[in-house]
């Protein structure tokens, strides 16, 4: 119980002072009690003010009893009321305290999906049942992509949801969303390739090209830097999105050596591939893709170009281990990537197993 004159001290640190039976002052963003009119059982409403917005965290008996509580709050304000909260409020707090923890692009597709949950907003959390949450899915009137990302937001919000005790079962384990659908990798075929080379001098066709013979990704090539490439020991470092990806060792094709020289020293942005001396933007990349794929007659996607990378390497006979190495993929094999004169030979050997 606070007593009149008193200095208190939470967490080792004075947080308020009483003099007289009267609040002499706060910190700041410590929140507030006021008196409500009427005759009520607890007059007094307690709110916190670490948000800014004055949000009411409950009711109190008497004054000292809700300094106490807004003390007890500002010390743990995860002290949330489990029975109460919406699913918007704990939208919002996984917002704040989890969602920084996953990467850019996820994060955007879970605050996307969000957007088709809102007739959940007002709901108390521990009412929502996996029908309300289907519902959500089913009528959200998108493909296979997005009902993923809704339900993916469900997953999110329901582990959250269990770790701060507000549920004891994950109703998000019980939905369904369209799946993705098969899709068939064309592979270019020989006279493709040949097609390629006798138009390499094709504005842009020379990036299909490097596609082609290094097993690259669209984003790996447009965030390729000239630095990045040894002319000296004839490899590039580069890659992206996974552990195994990220910065590899790719062997510069003897077929390629005078398309990559060219860039390099044609570049002005310091990028292997670039457009009018800028950073190429993948959605810029794309349209010049579609053009060169009209004019060469051809329906292929820039994945499709790793997909032939690495039947082309298979039907080579390479090693299984170096391919795995060179595109930045996990297998028993690879063990840990180390890098030594010996073993980029190898990596080198297998490339060059690719001859048309």
């Amino acid at each position: 119980m606070i007593s009149p004159g008193h200095l208190y001290y939470i967490t080792s640190r004075p947080i308020l002072q009483v003099n007289g039976g009267e609040v002499v002052k706060n910190p700041n963003h410590f929140g507030t009690v006021t008196k409500l009119s009427g005759n009520r059982r607890k007059p007094y409403i307690v709110k916190e003010g670490l948000s800014g917005r004055q949000k009411p965290i409950g009711y109190a008996a008497t004054r000292e009893e809700g300094l106490m509580m807004l003390a007890n709050y500002n010390n743990d304000p995860w002290d949330i009321e489990t029975e109460k909260i919406t699913f918007q409020e704990l939208y919002e707090l996984w917002l704040e305290k989890r969602a920084v923890k996953l990467g850019d692009a996820n994060r955007v597709s879970l605050k996307a999906a969000y957007i088709h949950c809102s007739k959940l907003n007002k709901l108390r959390y521990r009412q929502i049942r996996s029908y309300q949450m289907q519902e959500c899915i089913d009528s959200c009137g998108r493909g296979y992509s997005t009902q993923g990302a809704i339900k993916n937001l469900f997953g999110h919000l329901d582990r959250f949801a269990m770790e701060l005790d507000i549920i004891s079962k994950c109703y998000s384990d019980l939905l369904t969303s369209e799946p993705i659908p098969e899709t068939s990798k064309k592979i270019f075929t020989d006279e493709e390739v040949s097609r390629l080379w006798e138009n390499q001098n094709f504005p842009w066709a020379d990036s299909i090209l490097f596609f082609l013979y290094t097993g690259f990704r669209i984003s790996e090539m447009i965030e390729l830097q000239v630095s990045a490439v040894d002319f000296d020991m004839g490899t590039m470092q580069g890659g992206t999105k996974t552990a195994a990806g990220k910065n590899r060792i790719v062997p510069i094709h003897s077929k390629i050596q005078h398309i990559v020289r060219k860039r390099a020293r044609q570049s002005k942005s310091g990028y292997l591939f670039e457009y009018n001396g800028k950073k190429l933007k993948q959605t810029h990349y794309r349209a010049l893709w579609a053009e060169i794929m009209e004019m060469l007659e051809m329906q292929h996607t820039p994945h499709e170009c790793r997909h032939t990378f690495r039947s082309r390497l298979d039907s080579a006979g390479a090693n299984k281990v170096c391919i795995d190495r060179i595109m930045g993929h996990k297998s028993r094999g690879t063990g840990e990537r180390v890098y030594t004169h010996k073993n980029i030979e190898e990596l080198k050997l297998n490339i060059e197993l690719i001859t048309n």
